[in-house]
């Protein structure tokens, strides 16, 4: 065997061994959101961006249908509101503010074309903490809004994963 072979061999061993290690521990990526519906129609009034992002996520994440009509779906999630903003978080010495927090807040609930609710209204919200300088106001900006687009993406898929939980779970009436 030549030393380069070997060498080779080595470096191959090494670069596999962590992969090997997470998948012997049962580590796996988070898949596709498995849903018992056919179609699903998003109703309320969430704001653009947030409809487009759920319409996304149930499109590549699912194998479920978006459909127009509510009366064409297994589930309808209506969106009840759906809140974004910022708050001052710090200043600095000079009185300027140099932190923000960015916020959205998603109310939600769904329910069966016979009116059973699958999930009663419920809230989910995320926070992001972001610095801010007034010498790049334009890139705090443009980051301001990359922020706010991953952040309604992730939420999207959250509510997608408590639909699908809630889908399995029985449904115990309290007396």
């Amino acid at each position: 065997m030549s030393v380069n072979h070997l060498r080779r061999a080595l470096i191959g061993l090494i670069a596999t061994t962590p992969v090997s290690g997470l998948i012997a521990c049962g580590y796996r990526l988070r898949g596709m959101v498995d849903l018992p519906f056919k179609g699903i129609a998003i109703t309320g009034n969430p704001s653009p961006p947030m409809r487009a992002d759920l319409q996304t996520a149930i499109l590549t994440g699912t194998d479920v249908k978006i459909a127009i009509n509510p009366k064409d779906a297994d589930l309808i999630l209506e969106i009840t509101n759906d809140i974004s903003g910022r708050e001052i978080l710090a200043y600095n010495s000079n009185g300027q503010i140099s932190a923000y927090r960015l916020n959205i807040r998603v109310g939600f609930r769904a329910f069966d074309t016979s009116g059973a609710e699958i999930i009663p209204d419920s809230e989910i919200y995320m926070t992001r903490d972001m610095d801010f300088s007034n010498s790049t106001v334009l890139a705090t900006d443009v980051q301001q809004q990359q922020f706010l687009t991953l952040m309604r993406k992730d939420l999207a898929i959250q509510i997608l994963r408590r639909v699908a939980a809630a889908a399995k779970t029985p449904q115990t009436k309290a007396f």
